[in-house]
């Protein structure tokens, strides 16, 4: 007599292969989010860029820097960097100003972090100087 062939997974090879997903997840994930942190670092540092330049520009037509953050190219209500960061304009004379991103509160980009530095609020003022310079 021939013993049946038996088709299937037992119990013990699907165990098994949950807890492998369940440690390979595990490891992914603090990577996958700290990469998503990064990136969108990486937007807040292009629009304080850009915040930056425009504030030059501004200087050149007035006799003065604005501290009104829309004057120079904040992001427009609705975009999707405004549910991570708000972007505003500190220490505002006639001849200085820090354009800030500072995270909004509630969301993972709190957490961010670069060798051990907290990257909030991240900062660029009218000489260039990049705060905190661990994160850009």
């Amino acid at each position: 007599m021939k013993t049946p062939k038996r088709n299937g997974f037992t119990l013990i090879e699907l165990m098994i292969v949950v807890a492998v997903v369940a440690v390979l997840a595990a490891i992914a994930l603090p990577s996958y989010s700290y990469a998503v942190r990064k990136s969108r670092r990486a937007d807040a540092q292009a629009v304080l860029s850009e915040m930056q330049i425009r504030q030059e520009k501004w200087r050149a037509n007035n006799s003065t820097y604005t501290a009104t953050a829309s004057d120079v190219g904040a992001p427009p209500t609705g975009s999707k960097i405004l549910s991570f960061y708000t972007f505003s304009i500190a220490n505002n004379t006639a001849t200085t100003f820090t354009v800030q991103a500072t995270p909004v509160t509630g969301t993972d980009q709190v957490n961010d972090k670069q060798s051990g530095t907290t990257c909030s609020p991240l900062s660029i003022n009218q000489s260039g100087a990049r705060l905190p310079t661990a994160c850009w």
